[in-house]
């Protein structure tokens, strides 16, 4: 089982990347591949999965949304491909925050996803999905990385960065992170 590939990607499909490492190169299945960019470096968490005819690398840039993928394929009925359909239709966190809420309905709208499948999610992993988000945490390294840039000390940034509301974007919670710190 692999956990993470960092390398160089080469090629972009609709249905996955092409990554290379020490000159082989790994096709990964990812949601949204087009939200990579060629000639890139980059860290893809894995997932590995291997069945009497196939074995696929499934990619993503959080491990976030690979424990949210790993999550979904447990679910009675949801394989590979629709838990990546319904990770490459909505953000992680929204995901995570319908599921733990009961929203059968939300579910519903991703491809594949009818009101049984989406009945099924919410009865296996109702308060099993709470996530640590990386992708705010991302954010938030872009927000403390600029702060420290523009000679803020540890405390005040630690300080600030506890009223931030990790649901804005790395532009916003910039613009708020300076606000609070000039109040």
């Amino acid at each position: 089982m692999y956990s993470y590939i960092k390398g160089e990607i080469t090629e972009i499909n609709p249905k996955y990347i092409t990554v290379e490492n020490s000159g082989v190169g790994y096709l990964i299945q990812t949601p949204n591949p087009y939200n990579f960019k060629i000639n890139t470096d980059i860290t893809i968490y894995l997932y590995q999965k291997v069945s009497d005819d196939d074995i696929s690398l499934y990619g993503f840039k959080t491990k976030e949304a690979r424990e949210l993928f790993i999550k979904l394929i447990s679910v009675s009925g949801i394989g590979p491909k629709s838990a990546v359909a319904i990770l490459a239709s909505g953000p992680v966190k929204s995901i995570a925050d319908a599921i733990e809420a009961g929203d059968a309905k939300y579910l519903q709208k991703f491809p594949g996803i009818g009101p049984k499948s989406s009945k099924q999610i919410v009865l296996d992993l109702q308060g099993k999905v709470i996530l640590e988000t990386t992708s705010s945490s991302e954010s938030f390294n872009e927000v403390e990385e600029a702060l420290k840039a523009l000679g803020y000390s540890p405390r005040e940034i630690t300080k600030v960065m506890k009223k931030l509301d990790d649901s804005k974007n790395t532009n916003q919670l910039i613009k708020d992170a300076l606000s609070l710190m000039l109040k």
